[in-house]
């Protein structure tokens, strides 16, 4: 039985057509629906470039409080965009429990809130738009299908293929 599912998104030119997927499973199955994006840390590139142009202490404070003022912001944005990609349907936004954006890995993101929330099923999209084309899988989707302990609901990001592509 599905009691509840994770909407695992980046936040990518085909995401609300993954968002439409898992609010369909959502409703069949009269599930709770949670949401999360994954931030992917800074590099080291990033950071050499902060350490260049802020002295220590600013840095620290960027470090302590930036952070999670961006997190937040991003936060506000996926709610907000979901506001408008279901427009006038409140009922589907309700059916939202909870967006959380974390920092880190996002197939570790995942994995961690799907035990955390203990959530029966995970929807994500097949390809982030950064893969490649030609790539059957993105990172992320083929490390959530190899390591996920509970069903991968994996939407094809069949707009890229032509139908010779079998």
């Amino acid at each position: 039985m599905i009691r509840s599912i994770l909407y695992a998104t980046d936040l990518g030119l085909y995401a609300p057509y993954v968002l439409q997927h898992a609010l369909n499973l959502t409703r069949t199955f009269n599930a709770e629906l949670y949401v999360v994006h994954a931030v992917e840390p800074m590099g080291l590139f990033a950071e050499s470039v902060l350490q260049t142009y802020l002295d220590e202490a600013t840095l620290k404070e960027l470090r302590s409080t930036g952070l999670s003022t961006v997190m937040a912001s991003i936060e506000q944005r996926v709610l907000e965009g979901f506001r408008d990609e279901l427009g006038e349907t409140q009922q589907d936004y309700d059916l939202i429990r909870a967006v959380r954006v974390l920092q880190g890995d996002p197939a570790h993101v995942i994995l961690e809130e799907v035990q955390k929330l203990a959530v029966d099923l995970v929807v994500v999209g097949s390809h982030s738009h950064g893969t490649p084309l030609e790539t059957p899988l993105g990172r992320t989707a083929a490390r959530l299908v190899q390591l996920s302990e509970v069903p991968v609901y994996l939407v094809p990001m069949l707009q890229h293929r032509s139908r010779g592509d079998f």
